[in-house]
């Protein structure tokens, strides 16, 4: 792969993903898989002002282990040091990067059971620190290939090719693989807001979905919410962009309000397995079944973490011919896949999506309708024959989208 534009890469995941301020505390969370792009990333967020860079490597394989052989009361156990820790981020707010390279099938075999409810325990005590930082500070998601993904994604290929491949997939649908990536997302940025404006100004309270596949869903929307895509700004005022790559316009929709059916189009990479071929029936703005034909028990499991893991906390529109759709590659990593096509997310809402958040408390937004919840997992529902309607607060009925794409 060429370097010069990896560096390229790693300027723009610093300074339009994290966009880290001078003197900033930055975290890069990654895995092992790619050392020297790590090594560069970091030295471009000093090269942005970075103050302190502090890198936490993972590795998938470990976390197997750990699960086959620790006891279950280990695992969920916090140790002091690491409450601290959750503290001490709480106060000093760093950015936060996360590279994502792991193997979409790489805990398959773990016992679901003990790996739902440690997750689950463990999410329980850090909720608290999450909600007290939420809208606070910089983050950003992006990725780099490893070999097992992309032998995943390109199984017929030998596992060098099928890396370099993968990073020009990835550079491609980041909007990376030229010679100003941050310049080309600043364009970006631009009109994905427009987008937001032209749908914040018809005022809609419902949205509705219908496709040949037998998705037919409504689901209804907060009085004084808005629509967000592209960058984010923290209550600082701090300009980020925490999805690279991002082609997405999403709102929050309120909280039990949503009746029908929808059917994925894409599998979801949950828990290190795949769920594919799967249904969600909404009934009083709750899930009341779902089916899948790979990994039910699975699906059924995730619904189940919490009271909030059955309403939805997000809805958002992506073009069908969009940049990850049109590569006819499935990644089976949910943060290209969701931006592939439309789709809808199970669990917490965004308070950000309410006008006047920054004036709320959590439990107001949730009052509001935003939803609550352990989990935020999104699932694809695009298709090329996607129709939505949205449906103004005078009851007038708008074309948002048409076989698939936007309609304006």
């Amino acid at each position: 792969m060429n370097k010069l534009q990896l560096r390229r890469y790693a300027k723009l995941l610093a300074r339009t993903g994290v966009n880290v301020k001078k003197g900033q505390w930055v975290i890069v969370q990654a895995e092992l898989d790619q050392p020297e792009f790590v090594e560069m990333t970091v030295e471009e967020l000093y090269r942005a002002g970075a103050g302190k860079v502090t890198v936490e490597w993972s590795h998938q394989p470990l976390v197997a282990t750990h699960y086959k052989y620790q006891k279950q009361d280990l695992l969920e156990k916090f140790e002091k040091w690491e409450l601290e820790k959750l503290e001490l981020r709480t106060e000093e707010l760093p950015a936060m990067l996360y590279i994502e390279s792991a193997d979409p099938d790489g805990l398959k075999g773990v016992d679901q059971e003990k790996f739902t409810a440690v997750r689950t325990s463990r999410t329980k005590v850090i909720k608290p620190y999450r909600d007290r930082m939420e809208n606070k500070y910089q983050w950003c998601i992006a990725a780099v290939p490893s070999k097992a993904w992309a032998k995943k994604v390109f199984p017929d290929l030998m596992v060098n090719t099928a890396v370099e491949k993968l990073w020009d997939l990835i550079l491609s649908s980041a909007r990376a693989d030229g010679p100003d990536p941050v310049r080309e997302w600043h364009r970006h940025n631009d009109e994905l807001a427009a987008k937001c404006d032209y749908l914040d100004r018809l005022k809609l309270v419902a949205l509705e979905y219908k496709s040949k596949n037998g998705t037919d869903f409504r689901v209804g929307l907060i009085e004084n919410s808005r629509f967000c895509g592209g960058g984010e700004e923290t209550l600082a005022g701090a300009y980020f962009n925490p999805n690279i790559p991002s082609e997405e316009i999403f709102i929050s929709p309120k909280a039990g309000d949503a009746e029908g059916i929808v059917y994925s189009t894409k599998p979801l990479s949950y828990q290190g397995e795949l769920i594919e071929d799967f249904s969600v029936r909404f009934e009083g703005g709750k899930v009341v079944e779902v089916k899948a034909k790979k990994n039910q028990a699975l699906l059924e499991k995730m619904i189940s973490m919490d009271d909030g893991a059955k309403m939805l906390g997000e809805v958002a529109l992506i073009a069908y011919d969009s940049p990850i759709n049109n590569s006819g590659v499935l990644f089976y990593n949910t943060l290209f896949d969701e931006n592939a096509s439309c789709h809808l997310a199970l669990g917490r809402g965004f308070n950000e999506c309410l006008k006047g958040y920054e004036d709320m408390t959590n439990e107001e937004c949730h009052q509001k309708g935003i939803n609550d919840s352990l989990i935020h997992v999104d699932f694809m529902i695009g298709s090329e024959d996607l129709d939505i309607v949205g449906i103004t607060k005078n009851g007038e009925r708008v074309q948002i989208f048409k076989n698939g794409n936007w309609a304006f």
